[in-house]
């Protein structure tokens, strides 16, 4: 809600990237249902009064959440889009993201994932399919690039690749959520790869 009547001239006495990193553990772990309006004013250490002020309802700070998980959480995704190649583009975002998935210091998965899976809130459900297919869009797009120049085969589907791409990841999502480790993902991966052209 930045830029609102309501909070200008109200200074928050917080910082507010801090703040979003432990609402987003919390919408991470306990997803968009579970996290309740205590849980998160508990771990962000503020009041709910502040809360409705800097960041609107429960809905709008979870769009806040995700977006600053997609900065801060998902930015190898675009350093995996600026790779030379369209094999390297998606071996490098695969790889990158069962690393992601199995950080020692963030919940095992994947925010966008967890958060959703079982909401009952259809704006919230929508907001984060939208969520995704951007950046199945994105990576489309690169792989279209990548089959213009040459470097993929003529003939490959880039949006079909790309929905391949993200179906990899999100299953390793939800395995890295039950407990598999990071080798397994990786296994995964380059199983994956194998049926990527330019491989």
């Amino acid at each position: 809600m930045s830029g609102t009547a309501r909070d200008r001239g109200r200074p928050r006495g917080f910082d507010a990237d801090a703040v979003l990193d432990r609402a987003v553990e919390v919408f991470w772990r306990r997803g968009y249902e579970g996290a309740s309006l205590s849980d998160l004013t508990e771990a962000m250490g503020i009041n709910r009064p502040s809360m409705y002020a800097a960041y609107g309802n429960k809905e709008q700070l979870f769009r806040a959440a995700i977006a600053r998980y997609a900065a801060v959480d998902m930015a190898y995704a675009g350093e995996a889009l600026r790779q030379e190649t369209g094999f390297a583009v998606i071996a490098t975002f695969l790889h990158t993201n069962a690393d992601a998935l199995t950080r020692a210091d963030r919940p095992p998965g994947c925010l966008s994932i967890q958060g959703g899976l079982a909401t009952g809130s259809a704006g919230v459900a929508e907001f984060l399919a939208a969520s995704r297919l951007a950046g199945e869009q994105a990576l489309a797009e690169r792989l279209r690039r990548a089959v213009a120049e040459g470097d993929l085969p003529a003939g490959t589907d880039p949006a079909g690749l790309a929905r391949y791409v993200m179906v990899v990841s999100e299953g390793n999502a939800v395995h890295a959520a039950a407990g598999a480790d990071r080798a397994s993902l990786h296994r995964t991966v380059d199983i994956a790869l194998r049926a990527v052209p330019g491989g």
